[in-house]
């Protein structure tokens, strides 16, 4: 068990007030993780269970999304140090698969076949390779691409920081003042 206290932090983007809030691990929690990319954890927020995956902060560290009910349940307030005792879950759950690759799959058997066959760690980075474009156009080459990978064979997407340090392509969100 993985055992550290870090600071609430409400997004300076968010546009409502009681909206979900954020923390990030303290750099010596992070390094007992089992990786520097995304990672599901179970544990306790101020002794409240709960079960949520880590992103990585492009940092060599995690941070993590608070939803207001979780923050509610754990009796934490936004500015607070909060305790969190967290472990690596023993199978990562499946992941979400967005309407558009669903869709773009259901078109392309060969990348469909393979796309079963791989660990929900592998089809996580798939996805979030894709939904981390930008444009619109970008999203939809990404999915193109993708198919055509995965219908050659290739397992994992190429070419992809899954944590983001050097990229810099993933980040916690900007507290608010």
């Amino acid at each position: 068990m993985i055992q550290c206290r870090a600071t609430l932090h409400r997004p300076a983007e968010s546009p409502r007030k009681q909206s979900w809030s954020f923390l990030i691990l303290p750099k010596d929690a992070s390094a007992q993780l089992p990786t520097r990319s995304m990672t599901t954890v179970e544990g306790t927020l101020n002794g409240h269970p709960f079960q949520a995956t880590l992103e990585p902060d492009g940092q060599k560290s995690h941070w993590l999304k608070v939803s207001r009910k979780l923050r509610e349940s754990a009796n934490a307030n936004v500015g607070e140090m909060v305790t969190l005792e967290i472990r690596p879950v023993d199978r990562e759950p499946e992941p979400r698969i967005p309407t558009d690759f669903r869709a773009a799959l259901k078109g392309a058997p060969e990348a469909s076949n393979l796309w079963s066959r791989l660990t929900p760690i592998a089809r996580r980075d798939w996805i979030h390779w894709i939904v981390s474009a930008k444009k619109a156009e970008t999203r939809q080459k990404r999915i193109d691409i993708a198919c055509d990978m995965l219908a050659k064979g290739k397992r994992r997407v190429c070419c992809f920081d899954r944590s983001g340090f050097y990229s810099k392509s993933m980040a916690p969100p900007e507290p608010a003042e």
